[in-house]
């Protein structure tokens, strides 16, 4: 069965870094779009960052463009997202996704699996 696994959240002071790793398995990763979104307490879930199953094509929130940066290994059946200049207002539980076709997609409809998530937060 398809399974996707986060994992390289933590706590980090402002203006720091992390790396969101997400191992997919369960189907051939090289052929589908991946995806990061985010959830914040009592928020709903929003759209951060996609890329498309051949890495080519890559898409961001304005919220986190030019800060965050979404690649993959399709070698290794894996994921990033890399997060610089991280701010408060980044703190969420943050998912990865697998598309439903080979594109990058940024509306959450366009994603037929999900992992259990991985929280980041972000101390000011």
């Amino acid at each position: 069965q398809v399974q996707l696994l986060e994992s390289g959240g933590g706590l980090v002071q402002a203006g720091g870094s992390l790396r969101l790793s997400c191992v997919g398995s369960g189907y051939t990763f090289s052929r589908y779009g991946m995806g990061w979104f985010r959830q914040a307490p009592g928020k709903e879930r929003e759209f951060v960052a996609t890329i498309s199953a051949g890495g080519s094509a890559t898409h961001y929130a304005g919220a986190v463009d030019g800060r965050f940066t979404i690649s993959r290994d399709n070698g290794k059946t894996t994921g990033y997202l890399q997060m610089n200049s991280l701010k408060p207002e980044d703190t969420a539980l943050y998912y990865c996704a697998r598309a439903r076709g080979g594109a990058g997609v940024a509306h959450s409809d366009d994603y037929e699996y999900w992992g259990q998530g991985t929280q980041v937060t972000v101390s000011s």
